[in-house]
């Protein structure tokens, strides 16, 4: 196989960041595309985001709050 046929993917700084975002949201109990949704946004707190469940806030409540 050539290094032509070879389809490579590189990871930027920016995406494997937005990626620990979202499993870090994910483990805080936010769904797979809420948790893509704030990761995303780089204007959305994460320890604000995580600290809304860990009170008690419903996810979809946090995302309107968040968003």
């Amino acid at each position: 196989m050539s290094a032509a046929e070879l389809d490579v993917y590189i990871e930027t700084e920016e995406q494997r960041i937005q990626r620990w975002r979202a499993g870090e949201l994910e483990r805080a109990g936010y769904d797979h595309g809420e948790a893509a949704e704030l990761a995303a946004r780089w204007d959305v707190d994460l320890h604000f985001a995580v600290e809304l469940l860990e009170r008690g806030c419903p996810s979809h409540t946090a995302l309107r709050i968040l968003l």
